[in-house]
């Protein structure tokens, strides 16, 4: 589990592509303090296991399924990415659950700046803009973020500039693509309440079970 709260940005130092996969260099150097073998870090957004290590670089073994489903198979040599190792049980939650796992992309439609801060303005499709609400949160490129506004077919968030400075998120410009991950609790909740499901799998928990216990 993430946290959202970037810990440094890496480097892609090599990509190797095959038919089926491809395999990741990344340099950086605040995580490899006690990174480990087979340890998760989060890779804009997208939770990869360290399969090797050297001195300031781990490579990662990266899934056809993965790279579909996210904005990693449009990485070169020499690209910025967001990093975070996974958090510690003994750590501080300075953002929102992020699991790593993402719900799919987005396309940055706007930038605009607005004193000290830049306003994102993010499309999205139907299946992740469900889960979004105002003043809710969401992991852009593995970045935890509050959600300012909401339409039907776009969100936008409000970047300080500590946040920027130090993720990706001062590179990005209008067209490009970035990893979204809805916040876990919302789709949770949204399967619980689902009736027909819980119907079919014989479980008791209902619309009026939740009601009726303050949910």
């Amino acid at each position: 589990m993430f946290t959202g709260i970037i810990e440094e940005t890496g480097k892609i130092q090599g990509i190797q592509r095959s038919a089926k996969s491809t395999v990741l260099t990344i340099q950086g150097d605040i995580i490899f303090h006690d990174l480990k073998l087979g340890d998760s870090v989060s890779v804009n957004g997208v939770c990869l296991t360290a399969s090797s290590l050297s001195t300031n670089s781990f490579t990662a073994d990266v899934m056809n399924e993965t790279l579909k489903r996210s904005s990693l198979g449009s990485l070169k040599a020499g690209s910025r990415v967001n990093l975070e190792r996974a958090m510690p049980a003994n750590g501080r939650f300075g953002g929102h659950i992020v699991s790593g796992h993402i719900d799919g992309t987005g396309v940055v439609t706007n930038i605009k700046n607005d004193g000290n801060a830049a306003w994102y303005t993010i499309r999205a499709s139907n299946k992740i803009m469900r889960y979004i609400i105002e003043k809710g949160s969401i992991a852009i490129d593995g970045v935890s973020l509050t959600v300012a506004k909401v339409s039907n077919e776009d969100f936008s968030v409000s970047v300080i500039p500590h946040t920027a400075n130090n993720t990706v998120l001062s590179e990005k410009r209008t067209g490009d693509v970035v990893n979204l991950e809805n916040d876990v609790v919302g789709k949770y909740v949204e399967k619980l309440m689902d009736c027909g499901t819980a119907q079919s799998s014989g479980s008791n928990i209902s619309k009026d079970f939740l009601f009726k216990f303050g949910y």
